[in-house]
């Protein structure tokens, strides 16, 4: 626990002072990084090795090129993040109803839905809307809120299993205790941005319980090649992918939303 708190602070540090002093090409380099070994990580899910996890994050680089190209004008980027909305329904159908069915090219195809649209929102968000900085500190902090809540609130409360087939140590309770954060997190985050509350807050609420479902994706992805974390990047936490599931849903969620209600462009 403490490896993991303090590799939580450091990571949120670092985070804080990227978003607010370095370059926005920093931002874009760093956001890239983590598509790219995101990718990699991904690559396992699929039981690739050596020249084929290399061609997969290449793909995926190229896909995210092509998106960053061609989503230029709002009225191209809306779509992509329906279609990623879309997805990540389709996603909460897979969990529920087939999480056993898990092959290769479906993995792969996953993988593309689940790192691109993400990784286009936040680049989108933090180089191109205005405060756009401080809206990326908001999506992740609403992510991460929704994530260390239910950590908590799980490891203290939880009674009710979420998803035994995907993930048994994730419970009811830990969800509700990340919505309650989430929830603080975006009461706090108003303050700020003074959005209309009956639209600004039932969004976030939406974004956080989609970051459950991006967090059981990859749970049951690793379930299925029996991998208990993505990498071994941050100590107690994992790879890139254990640390950024839940803003791969809740970003496209939150970029479509804000866009809706004028914040964004």
């Amino acid at each position: 626990m403490r490896s993991r708190l303090l590799t939580a602070f450091g990571l949120a540090l670092f985070t804080l002072v990227v978003l607010l002093y370095a370059p926005p090409l920093f931002m874009a380099a760093l956001l890239a990084a983590a598509l790219l070994v995101g990718g990699w990580e991904w690559s396992a899910f699929l039981a690739l090795r050596g020249g084929g996890r290399l061609l997969y994050v290449s793909a995926l680089a190229l896909l995210g090129g092509l998106a960053y190209h061609y989503t230029a004008a709002t009225a191209a980027f809306v779509p992509l993040m329906e279609l990623a909305v879309a997805w990540w329904l389709v996603a909460l159908l897979w969990i529920l109803l087939a999480p056993a069915y898990v092959s290769r090219p479906v993995a792969a195809l996953a993988g593309a839905l689940v790192l691109v649209p993400a990784w286009l929102a936040l680049v989108r968000i933090d180089a191109r809307w205005t405060h756009g900085p401080q809206w990326t500190l908001f999506v992740l902090g609403l992510a991460f809120a929704a994530d260390t809540g239910a950590f908590f609130a799980g490891r203290r409360f939880g009674r009710l299993r979420l998803a035994p087939r995907v993930s048994p140590n994730k419970t009811w309770e830990g969800v509700l205790g990340g919505m309650v954060l989430a929830l603080v997190v975006t009461v706090v985050a108003n303050a700020w941005f003074r959005l209309p509350w009956q639209a600004f807050l039932p969004l976030c609420l939406a974004a956080a319980a989609f970051s459950v479902i991006g967090d059981l994706t990859e749970s049951m992805l690793k379930r299925h090649v029996h991998l208990k974390d993505s990498g071994r990047l941050f100590p107690g936490h994992g790879g890139v992918l254990d640390r950024i599931d839940s803003v791969t849903a809740a970003a496209p969620v939150l970029a479509l939303g804000l866009i809706w209600l004028g914040a964004g462009r």
